[in-house]
């Protein structure tokens, strides 16, 4: 009886160790902001914490299959599953999903089994300015909000939320963005003349209900019609003390439009410049991290996917598109790369109005002029996907003609 008491002790002392030391280890990930910024692992450890708080003195004690904290487990586990992708060889990942393991085991969870309720957010009553968004930021916070620029446009190119630039080599659909305002997806169509080249086609802009402040609204363009409309027809909706938090107004009909979302603080552009359509977005960044861990393909936040990106083609570009592109713009940046890339890729002179255009939204939309003209990142180079020869041949025929 003595060697069987001190063994559970003994066992008992384990077990008691290994869950502190886990609990330990999941508020320094917590702490971390090296964790989140990688990948989304701290809403999960958040979410784990909350709910086993709420269990009291009773979460998880000794008792085997403790209702309450095996559902707190599954659910921690079910979220580290869904944000997996994005996690990749990220340390604080890696200890949690180990950590969660170890606790089932110890525990004797179910695998399967309800999960535990994510808590509903408290709603308090709206307030006059609710549905302004930067008016009432600057009404609590003393200052105005922090936006961040996106832009994609040409080849297509993109520069995210967070200053890079990249390439794309994306056909089809793809979310730019997505979070629990706002949804807006781009598709990308081979350009014609048959070349490997692939343009902007389609922008779907979807604004998500919002409480009393907007009801769900699709804005959606093609390739030569962009609506000075939303989808049903109007040009303004969500009314609140004689204020719309939506509209829409267009300087070009048909090419051009802007949308304003004054519930989200948000401005939007979508042009057509040559044969691609464009889209230029300024948020709150705090609207644009309103994402959950399921909300990991958005190419304005994280860029195109390692795989789909290209580089700048090694390809020196002729005299003559080099001489095109300077008298556009002068500065030696993105923008520029960009426009020598779309002519040495398509063989159209006209693509180089989608860098010049997007660049002219940037300028409307960064506070900052110094920020606006990022310098192309020095990298690898990859082969173009148009040969470099033939490229050079279209463009030089072209400028003769």
């Amino acid at each position: 009886m003595g060697m069987g008491a001190r063994d559970g002790c003994i066992n008992c002392t384990q077990a008691t160790w290994k869950s502190r030391s886990f609990t330990g280890l999941l508020l320094v990930l917590l702490l971390a902001p090296q964790a989140w910024a990688q990948c989304r692992i701290l809403r999960c450890n958040s979410e784990f914490v909350a709910a086993t708080l709420e269990l009291g003195n009773s979460g998880g004690g000794k008792e085997a299959g403790n209702a309450g904290y095996c559902s707190a487990l599954r659910s921690y586990a079910l979220c580290t599953r869904r944000t997996a992708r994005a996690c990749r060889g990220d340390l604080a990942y890696h200890s949690a999903v180990q950590g969660i393991e170890d606790l089932l085991i110890q525990h004797r969870c179910p695998r399967t089994g309800p999960t535990a309720q994510p808590r509903p957010l408290p709603q308090a009553p709206l307030s006059g300015d609710a549905c302004f968004y930067e008016r009432g930021y600057v009404q609590r916070e003393g200052r105005a909000p922090e936006y961040l620029h996106c832009g994609v446009f040409g080849d297509p190119h993109v520069r995210t939320f967070s200053d890079e630039f990249q390439t794309c080599a994306v056909p089809g659909a793809w979310p730019l963005i997505d979070n629990q305002y706002l949804y807006i997806q781009a598709t990308s169509s081979p350009t014609r003349g048959g070349s490997y080249a692939t343009a902007l086609t389609k922008i779907t802009i979807i604004f998500k209900n919002w409480r009393e402040c907007a009801e769900q609204q699709i804005y959606q363009a093609e390739l030569d019609n962009v609506p000075p409309a939303f989808a049903d027809g109007s040009t303004s909706s969500g009314e609140r003390r004689g204020q719309h938090s939506l509209r829409v107004r267009s300087q070009a009909p048909g090419r051009h439009a802007e949308i304003w979302a004054a519930h989200i603080g948000t401005t939007l552009v979508v042009r057509q410049s040559g044969r691609a359509l464009g889209l230029a977005v300024r948020s709150p960044r705090a609207i644009v991290e309103s994402y959950t861990p399921e909300q990991d393909v958005q190419l304005c936040v994280w860029g195109c996917p390692s795989s789909q990106r290209l580089q700048t083609p090694h390809a020196l570009p002729t005299a003559a598109a080099h001489a095109h592109c300077s008298a556009l713009l002068p500065s030696r940046d993105i923008y520029f790369q960009a426009c020598l890339f779309d002519l040495l890729a398509t063989g159209d002179m006209n693509s180089s109005s989608s860098a010049l255009d997007a660049l002219e939204d940037a300028r409307g939309m960064i506070a900052d002029p110094v920020k606006v003209h990022l310098r192309a990142a020095a990298g690898v180079r990859v082969a173009p996907r148009l040969p470099a020869l033939l490229a050079a041949t279209l463009i030089t025929l072209r400028l003769a003609l």
